[in-house]
């Protein structure tokens, strides 16, 4: 259970979702998130399927692989380390994990499906926390070196690896 504290109660006395848009004086992790996601679709709706899968020299992956990577992410952190079922396939997170690279090119039915998933998985993950369904978390250090020990610290933590993917993105974009 977390153990983070807010004027005195702690998170397992009352609802995540009321204690992020009503109590949390600071901005709601879903809306950061839906800001950054908004910024990768048009990278997705702004370039041809070649540039979406080329790899410029210099770099390991390309724009679509970062813009999976974080939707992997996002599940990995908030709903596996929450005990919960992802709304991703094994295969997806196989594909665009931690530690992988771009493998293959990318057909257009799977930047759609991307595409899909930059969103939806946002809009249910806000459903979840509206419903309380997130009860424990396992604790997970990063490769940062950032220990994530609560449902909170994995939102927070989400926003900050998909600003830096975005930045990965936009560098990507300008060696095209």
């Amino acid at each position: 259970m977390c153990q983070n504290h807010h004027k005195g109660n702690s998170f397992h006395d009352e609802n995540l979702y009321f204690w992020l848009k009503i109590k949390n004086p600071m901005q709601d992790p879903i809306e950061i998130a839906r800001v950054n996601r908004k910024i990768l679709e048009k990278i997705l709706d702004n370039h041809s399927l070649e540039q979406l899968n080329k790899v410029p020299e210099g770099f390991s992956n390309n724009l679509i692989w970062n813009i999976a990577h974080v939707v992997v992410t996002q599940q990995l952190l908030v709903y596996k380390l929450s005990g919960l079922p992802m709304m991703i396939d094994d295969e997806m997170v196989d594909k665009y994990r931690k530690g992988t690279k771009t493998e293959e090119v990318v057909n257009q039915e799977e930047v759609d499906k991307v595409k899909a998933l930059l969103f939806s998985t946002l809009d249910q993950t806000e459903k979840d926390l509206k419903a309380d369904i997130f009860k424990g978390f396992k604790e997970y250090p990063t490769s940062t070196g950032f220990v994530l020990k609560s449902l909170q610290g994995a939102l927070n933590f989400n926003n900050f690896h998909e600003g830096i993917h975005l930045g990965y993105v936009l560098a990507l974009k300008k060696s095209l």
